[in-house]
């Protein structure tokens, strides 16, 4: 649930974020800040300074080869995340070390998510055995099936609704900074909570990608075709990254409005409205990275 695009020339003033369990992290380009309620009175507040390897390295800053690097922090940090505010609400407030379980966990994350939304819909689709155009067709229509599947369970699960109420108070936090409005829990609540840039617009630019380089595979047997579909997943994630960085670069154009127009809808789906708690833990966090990212 995290916004993903970062600013190269203004890392002080390009912020993302991201929901975490009773709390909410902000980023920038130099800075992370997570901020976690543990209790009605007390936030947490942890923050650490960072720099993205594609500052590091120029190489990595390339377009395309910077869309996975981007990627791949955003999850690194989002686990990462995760782990600490879940820490932080059992009010153990010791940092667990990010160890080889994590990044196992990450992991497996990536193949399940591989798994269901690149190998299920081709194996479902090849077992009714179609072929050409019609086999494209219908495999993208389970894709996008199963996808918005797993929008909705996520949306209905009730134990997840807090983590959904603070992805709301992360955008419109997020939408109020970029407004230059005042940030305070009374002025940042009359924005949305629907930010074009979110992770749900990213995934689905991912399937509209997947669908165009997916029907250029040629048709040669089982396997081929679903290795070829699993090698093209780090392609899919860097050219979904450009066509993303581009939109919100044209955000004001009539196109890049209509285009982003199903993420934004799926994102009623992954955020609620929050609760006035809620916004003072993202607002909290939105302004010690704003400070911390001025120093």
């Amino acid at each position: 649930m995290d916004q993903i695009l970062r600013s190269r020339d203004e890392p002080s003033l390009a912020f993302g974020g991201q929901a975490l369990i009773e709390g909410v992290m902000m980023r920038s380009g130099t800075h992370l800040v997570m901020c976690v309620r543990q209790t009605e009175d007390e936030i947490v507040t942890h923050s650490q300074g960072i720099r993205s390897l594609t500052r590091r390295h120029r190489v990595l800053g390339l377009p395309f080869l910077r869309g996975l690097i981007h990627l791949l922090e955003t999850m690194y940090y989002g686990v990462k995340g995760i782990f600490y505010s879940a820490n932080v609400a059992l009010e153990e407030h010791e940092e667990e070390k990010f160890g080889w379980k994590e990044y196992l966990i990450v992991l497996i994350m990536v193949a399940l998510m591989n798994g269901v939304f690149v190998a299920v819909p081709f194996i479902l689709t090849t077992w009714l055995h179609l072929t050409g155009w019609l086999f494209n067709v219908v495999e993208s229509a389970m894709r996008f099936s199963l996808f918005i599947l797993y929008l909705y369970l996520v949306s209905k699960w009730e134990e997840f609704k807090r983590v959904l109420q603070y992805h709301g108070a992360e955008h419109k936090a997020i939408n109020a900074h970029e407004a230059g409005a005042p940030l305070d829990v009374e002025g940042v609540t009359k924005f949305s909570r629907l930010n074009p840039r979110c992770g749900t617009s990213f995934l689905f630019i991912v399937l509209i990608i997947s669908v165009a380089l997916f029907s250029l595979i040629p048709g040669r047997g089982f396997l081929l075709r679903l290795g070829y579909r699993l090698l093209l997943i780090p392609v899919i994630g860097a050219i979904s990254y450009e066509v993303l960085k581009f939109s919100d670069k044209h955000r004001d154009s009539a196109i890049m409005k209509v285009i982003t127009i199903p993420g934004m809808a799926f994102q009623r789906l992954t955020t609620r409205e929050p609760e006035d708690d809620m916004i003072e833990v993202a607002v909290r966090a939105l302004e010690e990275v704003k400070r911390l990212s001025e120093l």
